[in-house]
Order: structure tokens, then C-alpha cells, then sequence
């Protein structure tokens, strides 16, 4: 039987504006506290600090004149063996968005003329970044390289706020489209095949990534117009996702599976502990946001065992915490942690707190501000 969440939090405001990272401190204004619940030149001293802020400076300061990062698209993490110099665009994007970043920097123009590239369907091999020698004879890895593409871009301007521009709801409503056919499919129940002494995800297998859940988590307006569709795709991301491992193959290229997903991707100990923190608490926000929390049986333990570790105050206050949690997939380091500074406690347990109280007005409980 599913257990019982809370309906109300407490929303330390006080301690975060103390304590937290100026990103933090924005968010908390911006996205938490209700309209008009500070000054307005308190608002624009923090977007200062955010804008000066060493975690924000980090990400601009890599980006090149194309727009890109990384010379790459998709990569999470520096990885020479599968192409990427760096942390790639759509990772660094979403980063930005999460810290805080204002929507008219020139930062977002340069790397959005990039993105609604990849997603007005231009052909040119420049827009195929980490895959551009790979994909020059190798049809399949094209057509599969600008798919995730386009998720990636997609979700990017969707996260930061354009979910009504024709260009990204018609992709997100193509990628949807794609998802449903696959949950439709007969691949959806045995989506892993035998090929060469190796398990395979079948070529005609479109399985969703993390990357289309989260951009349909950031659409209301699709949710609404393809309901039926949202709760078929959170009864799949609610089933066990297969143990064995896999590999996607093109022509004669390997990939490993990194955005896809074949079920539930948290895992959590016997006492609710997820074992990706981090990610846990990204993919607990994509459900809240697609309102479908309810139906993930192991995002609803692990969001109880984080409020347990609650205190008083609405702090988050682990008995053992000796360092930033850090993510073992990478999946959600665009946005864990927005604080840099794992010293100081107080630094430790900021990001949690925000998020919980992120998580908590997004589920629509009753808000207590301390």
C-alpha cells in the first residue's frame, strides 16, 4: 500500500537567505515565496549576486562563439572515449536556467539560435557536434543522433520558459508521439534483444529518455491535451526497469545507454535512502510537475525518508552529512548542487532543503514561511 504524504512543509526563508548560495536565495524569491513577498530592489540586489555569483561565471565563461559548450550536445561529463571535450550544451543550458540566469543575456540568444536549429529539422552535419566524423557513414547514427538532439534542445527552451513557442511545443508533441507508439508497442514489454553475444535495445524500440519526460513535465498544456497518454508513460516509469545491461547499436557503432529508460530509474536502500540523492530528487520534481508522484511507489518512499531527516526549522539536518551528495549518473548536475561551497554544513544541507521546498509548493501543500 502506498503511504501517506504530508500536505503542508515548512519553508525555512529565513535560514536560506542566510545561509544559502546567492542561485539559492533566488530561487527560493522567485520560485517559492509568493509574488511581491520582497521589495523590489531585494530582488534585484540577489539577481546581482546571482549574476556575479562563481557557479553562474563558471558555466558563461566556457561558452563558445557557436553557442555550444563542449563542442558537444549531449555530453554530461568530459569523456574522450565517446567524443566529449566537456559538459555539453544541454546539460550547461538547463544549469543556467537552474541558477538563476535572466532570460535576455546574451549567453541564452547565442546558444538558442543553435537549438531551434537542431529542432527546425536542418540537415546540415555541422549541427551533428560529437557525432559529426562518426555519422558520415553511418545513416542510423544520424537519424538517432538528431532525435536525442532535438529532446535536448526541446526540453532546454521549454525548462527556461518557452513552452508556448510553436517551434518547441511541435517537437515536444512529435516526441510524444514517438514515446506513445513505443509504450503501445510490443518493445515496451521486451524492448532487449540478442545480437553478437551482447543484449541490444531493438532497433524499432523508441523507449522515452529522461530528456522527453522532464520536457513534457515542463508542458502543462501537453499534459492537458494528451492525458491519457501522461499516465500511460508514468505506469511504464513506475514498472522495475530490467537488470541486465545493454547497449544501442548503429550499424557497427556502440553507445551506451545513458538517457534511456526501460522502467524506474530510482533505486533506494530498505530505509528510503535513494542511492543517486541528487537524481532522486530531479526525478521527484518531474513527477510532482507531471502531477503523477503518486503512481512511483519508490519516489514516494524516498521523498518521505528525506522529510524525515527535516528539522524544526524545515532544515534539512542528516545526522551524517560530511560532504555535497554528488550523483553517481551525472543526470542531475545541471542542477545539483547550485551551492559550491561543501565546507561549511550550513553549505551541505542548502541544496536539499530548497528542493524539498520546491518539491512541497509544486505539490501544491500548504506553505509555513519561517
Amino acid at each position: 500500500m502506498m503511504p501517506d504524504l504530508p500536505t503542508s512543509h515548512r519553508v525555512p526563508v529565513g535560514w536560506l537567505r542566510t545561509h544559502a548560495s546567492a542561485p539559492l536565495k533566488w530561487r527560493t524569491l522567485k520560485d517559492i515565496l509568493p509574488p511581491e513577498a520582497a521589495a523590489p530592489d531585494n530582488y534585484a540586489a540577489v539577481q546581482a549576486e546571482v549574476l556575479e555569483s562563481k557557479q553562474l561565471q563558471l558555466v558563461v565563461k566556457k561558452q563558445r562563439k557557436s553557442g555550444l559548450w563542449g563542442d558537444n550536445v549531449l555530453g554530461l561529463a568530459p569523456n574522450k572515449t565517446a567524443g566529449y571535450k566537456d559538459v555539453g550544451t544541454v546539460a550547461q543550458y538547463r544549469r543556467l536556467v537552474e541558477l538563476g540566469m535572466p532570460r535576455e543575456e546574451r549567453v541564452f540568444r547565442l546558444a538558442d539560435r543553435f537549438l531551434f536549429r537542431l529542432l527546425s529539422r536542418d540537415d546540415s552535419p555541422d549541427l551533428l557536434a560529437e557525432y559529426k566524423s562518426a555519422a558520415k557513414t553511418n545513416p542510423d547514427l544520424v537519424a538517432w543522433s538528431r532525435e536525442r538532439f532535438r529532446e535536448g534542445a526541446a526540453v532546454a527552451l521549454a525548462q527556461a520558459g518557452l513552452v508556448e513557442d510553436p517551434r518547441v511545443r511541435g517537437a515536444a508533441h512529435r516526441v510524444a508521439s514517438q514515446v506513445s507508439h513505443f509504450l503501445r508497442s510490443e518493445y515496451a514489454e521486451k524492448p532487449i534483444t540478442r545480437r553478437s553475444n551482447r543484449n541490444v535495445l531493438h532497433a524499432d524500440a523508441h523507449p522515452p529518455t529522461t530528456l522527453a519526460v522532464a520536457l513534457f513535465a515542463y508542458m502543462p498544456s501537453l499534459q492537458r491535451e494528451r492525458a491519457g497518454f501522461v499516465e500511460r508513460l508514468t505506469a511504464f516509469l513506475a514498472l522495475p526497469a530490467p537488470k541486465k545491461t545493454y547497449v544501442i547499436l548503429l550499424n557497427r557503432k556502440v553507445i551506451q545507454p545513458v538517457y534511456q529508460l526501460l522502467g524506474n530509474p530510482l533505486e533506494a536502500d530498505r530505509s528510503g535512502m535513494p542511492k543517486d540523492l541528487p537524481f532522486a530528487l530531479h526525478w521527484i520534481e518531474v513527477l510532482v510537475r507531471l502531477g503523477m508522484l503518486h503512481t512511483n511507489e519508490t519516489a514516494v518512499r524516498i521523498l518521505l525518508r528525506l522529510l524525515a531527516d527535516v528539522d524544526a526549522n524545515g532544515v534539512w539536518a542528516p545526522k551524517s552529512l560530511r560532504s555535497l551528495p554528488k550523483s553517481k549518473s551525472r543526470l542531475a548536475d545541471f542542477m545539483f548542487p547550485l551551492e559550491l561551497d561543501g565546507k561549511v554544513m550550513d553549505r551541505r544541507q542548502a541544496d536539499v532543503t530548497f528542493r524539498l521546498s520546491l518539491i512541497a509548493k509544486l505539490a501544491g501543500w500548504d506553505l509555513e514561511f519561517v
